[in-house]
């Protein structure tokens, strides 16, 4: 997530540099054209050239609204996340009648499937644009991924006994299992009378919760902006992108004699303004990809594990993560 007030114009010109060589080439090329040759029917009547960017813009508009959408409703999950995670520290810490021990256990396991699904929720998915060598440029020079570099095999033993994690090391969805255990444990509390009945229930609550949320989570993961509603967007304003140029020969022609040269960088600046809201859209609508625009999950669930362990009175608690270039992940 960026923290600053607003992205620096260089470092969005260089993220979007690919773009704008490409516009200038599109612009340049009927221009030169018509110098050389002088072929006035090059220049196209704006008026249907207008009416096709009209109709992009709206549907450019309505693919950033879904985009935003999307982050939203992941942020909205992880706010229930950090609201439900405290609940289930104080009924554990402060209503389950066991041993301080067993208390370490369950408030570890629940910083176990926080690691769990923050990794899951980072893996790579085909649709996802981190792969592209201008967001790679850009996530080498201003932050990191704790997720993408580092292991979840190697963070979990942090919060699982051995045993358990033996148990959880061959499971394909960790989150879930991890889940699983915590359920399975607070009954064997339960019968052995460490847990009342009424706290029970509370906690298995908590758990549906959890287990609500994850599919929360999951689903707008591994559910994509559908396709060809993105395929036809990019298509459309490509389309709109090769026109203006010819729509715009005619209408600078009529100003002078050498006017016409002004096409290349209104049509550029036109392409770049339709282009740069196609992009930024594209690294909105997943919310987990590890994007300078994803939801902050990292951070956040290390300020849930401050907070269940600051109700432990642990003296030493981890450092709350702090951005880097204004970029918090």
């Amino acid at each position: 997530m960026f923290t600053g007030l607003n992205y620096p114009i260089k470092d969005f010109l260089i993220w979007t540099r690919r773009e704008i060589f490409f516009l200038l080439i599109v612009s340049a090329i009927p221009t030169a054209i018509f110098a050389l040759t002088g072929w006035k029917w090059l220049g196209l009547p704006w008026v249907p050239i207008g009416m096709l960017g009209t109709a992009v813009a709206f549907v450019v508009g309505f693919k950033n609204n879904a985009s935003y959408a999307r982050v939203w409703e992941a942020r909205t999950a992880w706010g229930a996340i950090i609201n439900a995670s405290r609940a289930f520290g104080v009924l554990v810490i402060d209503f389950a009648k066991t041993s301080d021990e067993n208390k370490r256990e369950i408030i570890d396991n629940h910083l176990a499937w926080l690691t769990a699904l923050r990794f899951q929720l980072r893996e790579p998915r085909g649709w996802e644009t981190m792969s592209k060598v201008s967001n790679i440029e850009y996530r080498k020079k201003y932050f990191e991924v704790e997720e993408q570099d580092k292991k979840l095999l190697d963070e979990l033993p942090k919060y699982l006994s051995d045993k358990d994690f033996k148990y959880i090391a061959e499971k394909k969805n960790r989150a879930t299992q991890i889940l699983h255990l915590q359920a399975q444990k607070i009954s064997e509390l339960t019968e052995k009378n460490s847990i009342d009945m009424p706290t029970e229930m509370r906690l298995q609550e908590m758990l549906v919760e959890f287990y609500r949320q994850q599919g929360v989570c999951e689903r707008i993961k591994n559910f994509p902006y559908p396709r060809q509603f993105a395929t036809l967007n990019l298509m459309f304003v490509k389309l709109f992108i090769i026109l203006v140029p010819f729509g715009m020969l005619q209408e600078f022609n009529k100003l002078g004699e050498y006017f016409f040269w002004l096409t290349i960088p209104v049509s550029a600046l036109i392409g770049w303004v339709f282009i740069s809201l196609e992009r930024s859209g594209d690294a909105t609508e997943n919310p987990f990809e590890g994007s300078s625009n994803d939801v902050p999950i990292t951070q956040i669930a290390r300020n849930i594990e401050i907070d269940l362990l600051d109700m432990l009175d642990e003296k030493e608690l981890p450092p709350a993560i702090q951005p880097k270039n204004n970029i918090v992940m």
